[in-house]
């Protein structure tokens, strides 16, 4: 595997980013459970946390994410964020991701990245308060676990994807290569702009627009893209109908 780039990485943000650190841990429960109980504790410095291993890791709804190490890129970003509205962040995440990685992938709203139909990646964001000033800004942490090599489709109705589909020889630390510096860049824009300027750019990713769908409830209809604050619009018997709720899931329809 190839050495991981956290030095280059550090060299590359902390401009964008004063007191930005890259680190690296061998195992860890959750790149994102680890953030979250330092910004607890009143850590809130920027950083980019890769684990090599998670043995717990967590994804939307409560769902597991497997990772061994090679098989996976497993990270965290941690930044004290402060934008004006907050929708559509995983979005905007999305769109960076695809955008560093290859034309072919596409975007599964709120949070996954999917190639072939077939789920490749995914996001999970989580914020802390810092409890600082009038209107304080939070500290986001912005987790990403990408397959990179293949894995057991045991358990799963779809066998997983994986970037070595599009690049045989790609690994973890040459993927997080590609990503992480467009995605300290995406996050930033997100705060001063929000969802609109990523809007049309993830809508020609959408995996799921001019799909039937099903939420988690029950509801089906067509999926007609997102607005300008990220929600998708699903076109159902009732009319259409903005889906905002992060308890809800959608998939498209058989």
């Amino acid at each position: 595997m190839s050495p991981w780039p956290g030095q280059a990485l550090q060299l590359a943000l902390e401009p964008l980013v004063p007191g930005f650190s890259v680190a690296v841990l061998d195992e860890v429960d959750s790149t994102n459970s680890e953030l979250m109980r330092r910004a607890r504790a009143g850590r809130l410095e920027p950083v980019l946390l890769v684990a090599e291993q998670q043995t717990a890791g967590r994804g939307r709804l409560g769902r597991q994410w497997q990772s061994n190490a090679g098989e996976s890129l497993t990270f965290s970003l941690g930044l004290p964020l402060a934008p004006r509205d907050w929708s559509g962040l995983s979005l905007a995440v999305g769109v960076s991701l695809a955008q560093s990685l290859h034309p072919a992938i596409g975007l599964k709203w709120p949070n996954d990245l999917w190639f072939d139909m077939r789920k490749l990646g995914g996001i999970l964001i989580e914020t802390a308060s810092t409890g600082e000033g009038r209107e304080p800004s939070r500290y986001a942490v912005i987790g990403v676990g990408i397959n990179i090599a293949e894995r057991p489709a045991s358990g799963l109705s779809t066998a997983p994807a994986f970037l070595r589909e599009m690049f045989p020889d790609i690994d973890a630390a040459q993927t997080l290569a590609r990503i992480a510096e467009p995605l300290v860049r995406t996050v930033q824009a997100f705060e001063h702009s929000g969802f609109s300027a990523f809007r049309a750019r993830f809508d020609a990713r959408d995996v799921l627009r001019d799909r039937a769908v099903v939420l988690s409830d029950g509801t089906a209809g067509t999926a007609h893209g997102t607005t300008e604050g990220g929600a998708l619009l699903v076109h159902t018997a009732a009319g259409m109908v903005p889906v905002t709720s992060s308890e809800v899931s959608v998939r498209p329809a058989a």
